[in-house]
């Protein structure tokens, strides 16, 4: 067995093990602490709905089971099981051109990839979600948001993956670095244009008519210098009761869309606090070092890439014979995720860290009590657990635990 064979299955083992650890702990916390609800929320959030939230996580929690084996078997079909090495052989009888083997052959991995989570997709939706009565989409629907999302994805993704597949060949040594500005470029086009081309396709947004409310948020955001292009109230309950509320584009295309399903459960002032915490995202730079961040990420896996690209070990570890720009790019991007799994954890802290600083900023331009009690709301309405394991809510959360979370505004709330 190559060298690099055994590598890849120790890190794709290990990373499922840790998974399947991580749930198991996650589990077991949750459902130990199913029957008492934390002392800090026993006056705002009855048992029933505690328990409502511990059922509903476990339910997910269980399901990510399933979904990490899959994708690791899934893994594990296209490249020491010959999938990829037979998908290249297939592309290849079809073009004669490499640049248009090479996108046939990544179009067929992303396709055969999403027809195969569809099951765990529509059981998760239909499933889970229906069950816990989250769920508000039809059939129809569903399917609807398939189509659209596969005409954008052929629409923008295939000339992106073209455009790259192109680079790698034709610019020599360094066509990681043209690769890594057309990536950028394509990027901030996508979030150009997403406000006003993209998100209609898929939800109606009315401007916010609600003139108390409206005349609240606009005052919040001149007390904090922010500029937006309009206020906008986002359908949100014809797919799912969660709530939500975010700022999208940038520049002057930025808007503030808020969910019809937010605006019906929280208070005015309630809402101009979770929009300041967004709004503290944008001041404390959150956004701008996450983007900055991803495009050295993205330059950084481009290179070695790059680097991959001409090992042949590379190919021969993970049972491909075919060396091409287009095995290469889907290889790394297959093998990836097993080696990068430990650093995960790394980028939650940091996702954290920039929540408890939004908060903070928040608390100051608004009221700390206010925004505790409209995201003790949202845990409620979300069924977000108060109790998740602290080693998995290390590893994964983006946001802090509930109990931290407010404990956080507490402090702030005490201090002058």
């Amino acid at each position: 067995m190559p060298v690099f064979t055994s590598i890849f299955l120790a890190a794709l083992g290990l990373s499922l093990l840790s998974k399947f650890w991580l749930a198991r702990r996650h589990l077991q916390h949750v459902a130990h602490h199913r029957d008492k609800v934390p002392p800090s929320f026993a006056s705002r959030i009855a048992l029933e709905a505690h328990r409502h939230a511990a059922d509903y996580t476990t339910a997910k929690t269980r399901l990510s089971f399933i979904q990490n084996a899959q994708e690791a078997l899934v893994v594990l079909a296209f490249t020491l099981g010959g999938g990829l090495q037979y998908l290249a052989n297939t592309s290849a009888g079809l073009s004669e051109s490499p640049l248009l083997q090479g996108l046939i052959l990544i179009l067929s991995v992303i396709v055969i990839s999403a027809v195969l989570e569809m099951p765990l997709n529509l059981y998760r939706t239909f499933g889970i979600e229906k069950r816990f009565g989250f769920n508000k989409m039809t059939p129809a629907m569903f399917i609807a948001d398939v189509l659209k999302q596969s005409l954008l994805g052929l629409l923008f993704g295939a000339p992106m993956i073209a455009a790259v597949l192109w680079l790698m060949a034709e610019m020599g040594e360094y066509w990681w670095f043209y690769a890594w500005l057309a990536w950028m470029g394509f990027n901030l086009l996508v979030l150009s244009i997403y406000p006003t081309f993209i998100a209609p396709l898929f939800n109606k947004f009315s401007p916010l008519e609600d003139a108390a409310l409206k005349e609240r948020i606009n005052s919040l955001l001149k007390k904090c210098s922010f500029a937006a292009e309009g206020l906008y109230v986002m359908d949100g309950s014809k797919r799912s009761t969660h709530g939500n509320a975010y700022f999208t584009g940038f520049g002057k295309n930025r808007r503030i869309v808020l969910f019809d399903t937010l605006i019906a459960r929280l208070a005015p002032e309630e809402i101009e606090a979770v929009l300041a915490h967004e709004l503290g995202h944008f001041k404390r730079r959150h956004i701008l070092k996450r983007i900055i961040m991803l495009f050295a990420l993205s330059l950084g896996f481009l290179y070695l890439l790059g680097v991959l690209m001409g090992a042949p070990w590379f190919y021969q570890g993970l049972n491909v014979t075919t060396q091409s720009t287009g095995t290469a790019m889907v290889l790394f991007f297959l093998a990836l995720p097993a080696f990068a799994f430990p650093f995960e954890p790394l980028f939650s802290l940091l996702s954290r860290k920039h929540e408890f600083e939004a908060d903070e900023y928040a608390a100051r331009q608004t009221d700390a009590a206010t925004l505790s009690n409209a995201l003790i709301k949202l845990y409620r309405d979300n069924a977000a657990t108060l109790t998740p394991d602290p080693l998995y809510s290390a590893c994964y959360d983006s946001h802090p635990p509930a109990l931290q979370r407010i404990e956080h505004l507490q402090k702030i709330q005490l201090t002058p």
